[in-house]
């Protein structure tokens, strides 16, 4: 294995994070919530997540963070969440254009 100047610690702590925000994201829907309430609870949730990245990113910047990869990390699921957030929102564009295109 290559050495890519990460210490084992550090990827530790990463796939610890990595487990930690993946319990959170089940594919079971909650119970007595409806459609609109689970689509705002994901955008909360991507925008927390940019937030994130963001703080995360300035305090490195500054040096208050020391932890480059942490950063990187963060700065990737923030990335991919926000992709993640325009490909439901141009599927349902397109569900919607669809609908509207139908014959009566």
């Amino acid at each position: 294995m290559t050495n890519i100047g990460i210490k084992s610690s550090q990827l530790s702590d990463i796939r610890a994070a990595l487990l930690d925000s993946s319990k959170n994201n089940t594919l079971e829907p909650k119970k007595n919530e409806n459609f609109g309430n689970q689509i705002k609870d994901a955008l909360d949730s991507v925008a927390n997540a940019q937030e994130n990245s963001k703080t995360l990113a300035q305090n490195y910047e500054l040096g208050k963070e020391h932890d480059l990869t942490k950063v990187m990390v963060s700065q990737n699921i923030s990335s991919l969440a926000f992709q993640m957030t325009l490909n439901v929102r141009n599927k349902m564009l397109n569900a919607y254009k669809d609908i509207m295109n139908m014959p009566v």
